[in-house]
């Protein structure tokens, strides 16, 4: 397990010491510097590392006092994220020297909560998958074995966090981005409800579906990156006895890896043992939510690219590429029909949580694959990673629903389990990630 100067600590711990004296930020800085230097090689989880940036960042952090809850705090974004005077390539040789002007606005935040940006993370290119093993900059290998994929798309926000190279990270998630890298790195993402954190300054992949989110490794570090980019309030976890849980059943979340069924079914288990009422819950258009993902994700790309692909289509890396060659055969009339049934499951999803708090499943039927593994037996019965990666997140996207990625206690790869929230109940949901953290840890 590869690991940096925030192995084994939290984001309060960070941030606790920052405020004491116990840290100073320039020295946080170089520690930090040094730790990627040494990763990346093995990692590859920085596409752009701004060390004079974050340097000088640092001294103002020291000479300042606490300008707000992350003053002196390093923190790692995404490469589809604008960020003034630093190279952002989006993954993709057709950004290869692009310097954006502006910040986006979820940097401008960051800024002004004293957040110090060290540099810029691996993105699958264009945030088009859910592997992260398919980039310009070449693959992100997973911190607990290299060898494997940390999954995508914000692939190195989630590795950055695992290991200890920064306590938190700002990741995209459309059909699973945060979420399914933090599973497979074994550490905590959320992505927010539809429209909850700007997106202006974030490259697109799908409007219809695109959120910000971010990576810490526990919940109240999460929470406290949500904080700041949502320009949320305080998260207060309800005691778990009681607590309403929805377990989706059905043929749709029943193909599990033995690793990730037995792992999940202990971490139920105790759940149930500290006081949450358990219910399975049918979810019996899951596979039609995720053809509605599909068709709205396809044809939204295509729209994004269009030009680049029909005037430079060879830099495109392969798999995208055949990706939106295959996109573009997308009907009209699907996609307008697919968007007609997106809002239509948006305006009743809250009807699926009658009498219940949260639902929670598996946020990957499988553990992490190998790098580059792609038509092969992955586990589970599953012989598609991006099917399965894709399998367990996409429905709650397309209902525009909050959903956080928690790790599952046990030895090997990681595991994760995801919570999902009702409409507009981002903070909710933080707070009983927390209580089951708490209760489950």
């Amino acid at each position: 397990m590869t690991s940096g100067p925030f192995s084994g600590t939290t984001l309060a711990d960070t941030v606790q010491r920052l405020r004491s004296g116990a840290t100073d930020p320039v020295d946080l800085v170089e520690e930090v510097l040094d730790a990627v230097a040494a990763a990346q090689p093995v990692l590859n989880a920085f596409v752009t590392v701004d060390a004079e940036g974050a340097r000088k960042q640092a001294r103002a952090a020291r000479d300042q006092q606490p300008t707000g809850a992350l003053h002196g705090v390093p923190v790692a974004v995404k490469d589809i994220v604008d960020t003034a005077g630093v190279l952002t390539t989006m993954g993709s040789r057709h950004f290869a020297g692009h310097v954006p002007e502006r910040d986006a606005v979820l940097v401008r935040r960051l800024r002004r909560a004293g957040a110090i940006v060290v540099g810029k993370t691996t993105t699958h290119e264009f945030a088009y998958g859910p592997t992260g093993d398919d980039t310009a900059n070449g693959p992100c290998g997973n911190p607990h074995d290299p060898s494997r994929m940390a999954g995508g798309s914000s692939a190195g926000s989630a590795a950055a966090v695992a290991a200890g190279l920064v306590p938190l990270a700002v990741g995209t998630d459309t059909g699973g981005s945060v979420r399914i890298p933090a599973a497979l790195c074994g550490v905590t993402g959320i992505r927010p409800g539809i429209g909850r954190i700007p997106t202006d300054g974030v490259f697109p992949l799908s409007w219809s579906l695109d959120t910000v989110g971010v990576l810490a490794t526990d919940v109240a570090g999460t929470a406290s990156g949500w904080r700041v980019l949502a320009e949320g309030g305080d998260v207060e976890g309800p005691p778990v006895t009681g607590l309403r849980v929805g377990l989706p059943t059905g043929d749709w979340f029943d193909r599990l890896d033995p690793v990730v069924r037995a792992r999940f079914d202990a971490f139920v288990e105790a759940l149930g043992r500290a006081g949450a009422a358990l219910t399975r819950v049918a979810v019996p258009d899951a596979a039609e939510l995720h053809d509605v993902y599909v068709t709205v994700q396809s044809a939204e790309a295509v729209a994004v690219h269009h030009e680049r692909l029909a005037e430079n289509a060879d830099m495109f890396g392969n798999e995208v590429r055949r990706r939106l060659n295959a996109a573009t055969r997308v009907p009209s009339y699907l996609y307008a029909r697919a968007l007609r049934r997106l809002t239509a499951a948006r305006a009743t999803a809250a009807r699926r949580f009658s009498g219940l708090d949260v639902l929670l499943l598996p946020t990957a039927p499988i553990t992490a694959p190998p790098l580059h593994a792609r038509d092969t037996d992955v586990g589970g019965g599953w012989t598609s990673p991006r099917e399965a990666l894709l399998a367990h997140n996409t429905p709650w996207s397309v209902l525009g629903l909050p959903a956080l990625s928690m790790p599952v206690a046990g030895d090997g790869l990681p595991v994760g389990a995801q919570l999902v929230g009702p409409p507009g109940a981002d903070a909710d949901l933080l707070a009983v990630a927390q209580a089951i953290e708490e209760a489950t840890g």
